[in-house]
């Protein structure tokens, strides 16, 4: 429950603790807390390496996707210029578009793999997680 309820809101771009919708200044930019529940989202030094992890593969995954199902929708007569420039354009595309998103979902994960600390947020938020520590 608790798993499905943060990558829920790390895949729609949301703080995984309290919800709250507003945690990009732009595009690119992350606050460094959330407005509502003060979580800090950068938890350690590195934290969001994880974040350009998960870009990567998702990103990887994607461009192979597109391009398996290009060569299986096109065979056998297989117009490479078309295959090569979609697959290109996705691979080029595809990780400005998901950056911000991986940077909510590898919170998720992070907060799953390390739970809440005390004073990590304002008091309130976050009990539900405490509540249910091995759901």
């Amino acid at each position: 429950m608790i798993l499905n309820r943060l990558l829920w809101r790390g895949f729609t771009k949301r703080c995984a603790v309290c919800g709250q919708r507003r945690i990009f200044r732009k595009w690119f930019t992350m606050l460094e807390r959330c407005p509502r529940c003060n979580l800090r989202f950068e938890r350690i030094d590195g934290h969001l390496t994880g974040a350009l992890g998960i870009n990567t593969v998702v990103s990887i995954v994607v461009v192979l996707v597109v391009g398996v199902f290009g060569g299986v929708l096109t065979y056998p007569d297989l117009p490479l210029a078309p295959l090569v420039t979609s697959i290109t354009l996705v691979a080029a595309v595809f990780p400005i578009l998901f950056y911000p998103f991986s940077k909510t979902i590898w919170t998720a994960i992070d907060l799953r793999m390390r739970p809440l600390e005390p004073g990590e947020t304002e008091p309130g938020f976050g009990d539900w997680m405490k509540a249910h520590p091995d759901s």
